[in-house]
């Protein structure tokens, strides 16, 4: 009996050592395990090298706390939870907290609300269901990261037209982590890519790139550059280039400049109009003729493998605008009416860079042709609906258009390229020609580029911001001031330009998938009473099945 209670007390012991040592083993090796198919606890190396990089602390405090319906609390929840791995992971360098920014008295809660809004932080009308019925509550599902003195905003909750509530919830908690670690990432490089938007042919203005400008600058270093006196030692010091709505004409010497941007591993986005026209010049007058544009840049774009064409695109799916539809007691009736030259692109690639990107909304957008080029590969990014045509320029343009229905038998066809992407060896345009007049610096340019990459856009008022008429400040950038509605230009732009400055592959994190598994509402209804006799009559069943099974057992034992 002795020698058995002695082994006894050896196993125990053993035991209890075994689990030390493993303790103190797991102190020293850091390492999880996810059992999920998708891997949805799992962080990228792209992010892990992010966080181990850090050297100074990082603070997110994330404004969605308080009582929130089921989804909300699953985003929360979420958020939470990768802000744990992240914090692990960057050995305790990232910290963060939940707040309630709608907590306390009216006065409070205003005050809090025009903070937040002047951070840049979006607030969502969220419908909560009472014992009264509906109520409306304003939420931030938004968090703010401060680094060194540095602030930028994360937008938690993905808004995409046309997704259910589940859908939508679901995106957002996809891109969590692309939106956390990239936000992370801008702060901790210190803004320290450049991006020029380019200036001296009638470029859109800064006003217009108010907020294009703004959004980018939390980021990058952004500002203007004119391509007929910056050096070329100006253009090698430029990650990205963005050209935005030119109306003249480019010199020879000025795309000498960017083919030599371009060759030396610069990238470019072309936000183009190839057709001259302008809803405030239509409201002047009773027509207008759209005429083709003379930008001399045709050549150019050919020779990288596109062709941007001289016509407009009309979609039934378009934006509204105000129009003047009579008179009344001396007074205007404005109504709104679909525009169909104010197209909305909704993207349906599964590119990283527009994946689950709500609407872009646009103004007398073209369409783009691709060409096949060796070691140049193209994508699609954004198209028409299948219900849109082109029409050719010159074409005269009338608002009486809004009056007459358009037949869908006219638009019925093959979606048309709108944005494209071109990634690879883009070849120079000034291969085997002079250099130039004008070109005094003594420089050489490749034969082909090294890993270029550019994205076209048929349409030059894509980034541009609408302006408040009454006191002259800019609105978001794809904010629509007469409809209310936000759309995702900015997050287009801003994915845009993490895509071609960054060679890390982060934008490939909004490739992350995390399948829905949504229960049968149809089964539900139909078999509930029998799912809620299983939920709470099996497991009493199976107690006292055990309760009765243990009476016997012990009857049995003692009485032997």
């Amino acid at each position: 009996m002795v020698n058995r209670k002695k082994a006894d007390l050896i196993t125990l012991a053993i035991a209890i050592a075994v689990i030390l040592v493993i303790n103190f083993l797991g102190s020293l090796f850091f390492t999880r395990i996810d059992f999920t198919s998708e891997k949805r606890y799992t962080l990228s190396d792209v992010t892990k090298d992010i966080l181990n990089s850090l050297d100074d602390k990082v603070q997110v405090t994330v404004y969605l706390e308080g009582e929130f319906p089921a989804g909300f609390k699953r985003l929360r929840n979420s958020t939470r939870d990768l802000l744990i791995d992240f914090e692990a992971y960057s050995d305790n360098r990232l910290q963060f907290g939940f707040v309630n920014p709608m907590s306390g008295d009216q006065q409070a809660q205003e005050q809090a609300y025009q903070q937040l809004l002047e951070k840049g932080l979006e607030p969502t009308n969220l419908s909560v269901k009472t014992e009264d019925g509906m109520s409306q509550k304003i939420i931030f599902p938004a968090a703010m990261i401060t680094y060194k003195g540095a602030q930028i905003p994360v937008k938690l909750l993905q808004n995409r037209t046309g997704s259910s509530p589940e859908e939508v919830l679901n995106n957002s908690i996809q891109n969590l982590e692309y939106a956390f670690a990239s936000a992370v990432k801008k702060l901790s490089t210190g803004g320290s890519v450049r991006v020029g938007f380019t200036e001296g042919h009638g470029e859109l203005t800064d006003m217009q790139l108010s907020d294009a400008i703004k959004s980018l600058g939390d980021s990058y270093e952004v500002g203007r550059v004119n391509l007929q006196t910056i050096p070329f030692g100006g253009l090698d010091q430029l990650k990205l280039l963005i050209i935005a709505k030119p109306d003249q004409a480019f010199s020879e010497a000025e795309k000498y400049k960017i083919d030599y941007f371009l060759m030396k591993g610069g990238r470019i986005i072309w936000s183009l109009d190839q057709v001259n026209a302008d809803l405030d010049s239509l409201r002047g007058a009773s027509e207008q003729l759209a005429f083709p544009k003379k930008l001399d840049i045709d050549d150019m774009l050919f020779k990288y493998g596109l062709r941007m064409n001289y016509d407009l695109l009309a979609d039934m799916n378009c934006a509204q605008i105000p129009l003047n539809v009579g008179d009344i007691g001396g007074q205007s009736q404005i109504q709104m009416l679909p525009w169909l030259f104010y197209p909305v692109f909704v993207p349906v690639s599964a590119h990283p860079l527009v994946k689950n990107l709500d609407g872009i909304r646009s103004e007398f957008p073209g369409s783009i042709d691709l060409i096949e080029l060796k070691n140049v590969h193209s994508e699609v990014l954004l198209a028409s609906s299948p219900f849109s045509r082109k029409i050719d320029a010159p074409t005269m343009l009338s608002l009486n258009m809004v009056e007459k229905e358009p037949d869908p038998e006219q638009f019925k066809g093959v979606p048309k390229p709108f944005a494209v992407l071109l990634e690879g060896e883009f070849p120079s345009n000034f291969r085997n020609r002079p250099v130039p007049e004008g070109i005094n610096e003594k420089v050489s340019i490749p034969e082909k580029s090294r890993n270029g990459k550019m994205i076209a856009i048929a349409d030059g008022d894509v980034f541009k911001n609408q302006i408040n008429t009454k006191d002259g400040s800019p609105y978001p950038l794809g904010f629509d001031r007469y409809t209310q509605e936000q759309y995702a230009n900015k997050s287009l732009l801003l994915n845009a330009a993490d895509y071609l400055t960054d060679d890390s592959g982060i934008i490939s994190l909004r490739n992350k998938e995390i399948k829905l598994r949504l229960l049968d509402r149809v089964k539900i209804r139909q078999e509930k009473t029998f799912w809620q006799l299983i939920n709470i009559g099996l497991p009493l069943l199976m107690l006292i099945a055990c309760g009765i099974f243990q009476h016997y057992y012990r009857i049995r034992k003692y009485t032997r």
